[in-house]
């Protein structure tokens, strides 16, 4: 069979042959890459050739404002949604080249009239460069790892909001003191701050401040007392800080979906609440679509294919693996957001049942990472920074190549907004098109039964 590394490789291929335009500044920007790959097996099992059929970069999501209820602007770039949408683009040619008889590599006719379904030994498999945002990202934080998408824990996030490292010692002294004032009179001498390089958070261990009696001169010892509650005190607050630098999580910038349960914001493994819907992202305005996690957790229960093809097919389309790149990763995390919260769900119609993918990872890190155009980054280059492009190419017989910016097609003037010169070929309208498309070239009495009365006579409005 295949291998992630193989899967993996023959992704970064396919995106190193396509045209410049769209992809990031080698060394300034970087971008996340996506993609579908399709997997023949011969029928005597001997030989399997797996095929990228669909390929995806982007790291971008519109705010809601910028949304458009008329389907012509692409609401979410990120990588694994573009991938996701160009393969709808494939798989509407492919089933269009089998109703009309011309021979699809994909589908052959099913069971019930006008219903088709994917053949025997064909099966797709998901690639992302990096693990999917939200759920998938909230991941135990590696020390030694190369790549930490999130700043670690720092120290002022590890005391209570409106207090800071030496406020917060200072008030733990005085908390002591006043304990031991009945014990012993004598007056004690304030602990020397210190410095920052004595505190370090986030991949390293947070030092133990004990008092040192070799701080205190001779003629003028601390009260035996208070030295040691004070030490008893600080040095439990000290290995609770411990704890949270060495058990932390990589932080994930998906917000929770706005009327539900929220993230604690709690220091290390209390920061995020696992398990919850989220909303991908974004710099300023809020956006309405969520993260990626969500996303290819929903195409594990109803298929990648989409509510148009379903009326077509015979049953839901999986993806039979998903492979990550190398980058920051939890095959745990992963299993809890795409598989394990979905198990439980029943009541799907016929033809749809929860299918969990095979999670794998790749040893191959994408040239285009964000880790890897940092460590390419020169001087004067300007500073690193997401692409603002995103690709879209899939196996299609015309136009296979659309890169766009913003929603829209990338390049357009501001005077051909609104109109079809500046739309994505995989905004909605678009794949809508499409799916007319395909429905014109269907013999009427080849009609699935749920688009039937859609095609009778006086109806062309509706549709």
């Amino acid at each position: 069979m295949w291998t992630a590394d193989e899967i993996s490789k023959l992704c970064y291929q396919r995106f190193s042959e396509l045209p410049k335009r769209g992809k990031p500044e080698p060394g300034r920007e970087w971008t996340l890459l996506a993609a579908v790959v399709k997997c023949s097996v011969s029928p005597n099992q001997e030989k399997v050739e797996e095929e990228v059929v669909s390929l995806g970069t982007g790291t971008k999501c519109i705010g809601r404002s910028a949304m458009s209820s008329k389907g012509d602007v692409l609401n979410d770039s990120h990588a694994e949604v573009i991938a996701r949408r160009g393969c709808i683009r494939y798989l509407t040619e492919q089933l269009q080249m089998a109703v009309c008889g011309q021979g699809s590599t994909v589908f052959c006719q099913g069971e019930e009239m006008g219903k088709w379904k994917v053949q025997s030994g064909v099966s797709f498999l998901f690639f992302t460069s990096h693990t999917p945002c939200g759920d998938a990202s909230i991941i135990p934080m590696m020390i030694d790892h190369q790549s930490q998408p999130c700043p670690p824990i720092r120290s002022d996030e590890l005391t209570p909001i409106g207090t800071n490292e030496k406020a917060e010692r200072v008030n733990l002294k005085r908390r002591a003191k006043t304990q031991t004032d009945g014990i012993n009179k004598h007056p004690r001498l304030e602990e020397p701050e210190k410095s920052e390089d004595e505190l370090q958070c986030g991949g390293s261990l947070v030092e133990n401040h004990t008092d040192s009696p070799a701080q205190a001169p001779a003629e003028s010892p601390r009260p035996e007392g208070e030295n040691a509650l004070t030490n008893v005190v600080l040095k439990q607050r000290d290995n609770v800080l411990t704890q949270q630098s060495l058990q932390d999580i990589h932080r994930t910038g998906a917000k929770c979906v706005p009327g539900g349960p929220e993230d604690p914001l709690q220091p290390g493994l209390g920061y995020h609440s696992t398990g919850l819907l989220r909303v991908k992202p974004g710099r300023g305005e809020p956006t309405l679509s969520l993260s990626c996690s969500d996303k290819l957790a929903r195409w594990a229960v109803l298929g990648f294919q989409g509510a148009l093809l379903s009326h077509y097919l015979q049953g839901a389309v999986y993806f039979s693996a998903i492979v990550v790149g190398r980058c920051p990763y939890s095959h745990q995390a992963m299993q809890r957001a795409l598989i394990t919260r979905c198990s439980e769900v029943t009541a799907l119609p016929a033809g749809y049942t929860v299918q969990p993918p095979e999670l794998l990872q790749s040893s191959l890190e994408f040239a285009h990472s964000q880790a890897q155009t940092e460590h390419n980054h020169q001087p004067g280059k300007g500073r690193v920074s997401p692409c603002g492009a995103a690709i879209s190419w899939c196996a299609v017989s015309d136009q296979p190549l659309d890169v766009t910016a913003n929603g829209y097609k990338h390049g357009v003037t501001k005077k051909a907004l609104g109109t079809s010169k500046a739309r994505s070929l995989i905004c909605k309208v678009e794949l809508f098109h499409s799916f007319l498309s395909l429905l014109a070239v269907t013999d009427k009495s080849h009609l699935p039964e749920s688009l039937s009365t859609l095609c009778q006579p006086g109806c062309s409005s509706r549709v």
